[in-house]
């Protein structure tokens, strides 16, 4: 499932960042879902990327942290990563139901959701933060919310954080619930930082 959500995600996005209409009209547009029930950007707007970079890193991620995922949820990896991408649509959705300027698009609810699946499976595996700077993964999924919090409470940046936190809390629960032993895996790992 990985390597399909991955090939249809670069197909996609590429195909669309060279046509601005079809981009347009895969966007998630919270106002044309209320208004129009074009319930369908609610899925579309996480197969279309802004630009090249935002497609690499989000492509990045999911397959630096997915195939270890997938290889440890198997049948249970789809739902992980779908389900995070409608649940991190529920900002939008209600903040901005009625704003018809507002886009988003971009798999980084979903991708977050994969990277916090691995932290908790993975607690004391060492991360590079920024690809230099080494840290226990447990402290990396700390560090990811307060960061994503702190932008989000500042907002301007363009990006939509709160998708990010939405996609990552998704991950977290899910996790949990498939693997309830996962939480003394993660307080043994915040222990020994300290």
């Amino acid at each position: 499932m990985l390597l399909l959500i991955l090939a249809v995600t670069v197909g996609a996005s590429l195909f669309a960042m060279k046509r601005p209409q079809i981009l347009e009209k895969l966007m998630l547009v919270p106002y044309n879902v209320n208004h129009f029930k074009e319930y369908y950007r609610i899925v579309s707007h996480g197969f279309i990327h802004a630009d090249g970079t935002h497609l690499f890193f989000n492509m990045f991620v999911l397959w630096e942290f997915g195939t270890t995922v997938e290889a440890e949820m198997g049948g249970s990896f789809p739902v992980l990563y779908f389900g995070a991408l409608l649940t991190a649509t529920i900002p939008a959705l209600t903040k901005h139901k009625d704003n018809a300027n507002y886009r988003s698009l971009g798999a980084s609810g979903a991708v977050s959701a994969v990277l916090m699946a691995f932290i908790v499976a993975h607690p004391t595996h060492t991360l590079l933060l920024f690809f230099i700077i080494p840290m226990p993964a447990i402290f990396a999924g700390v560090l990811f919310f307060l960061y994503e919090r702190h932008m989000q409470k500042n907002g301007g940046s363009g990006i939509a954080h709160d998708a990010h936190i939405y996609g990552a809390l998704f991950g977290l629960l899910f996790s949990i619930v498939k693997d309830p032993c996962s939480i003394d895996r993660m307080f043994s790992a915040i222990i020994q930082l300290f």
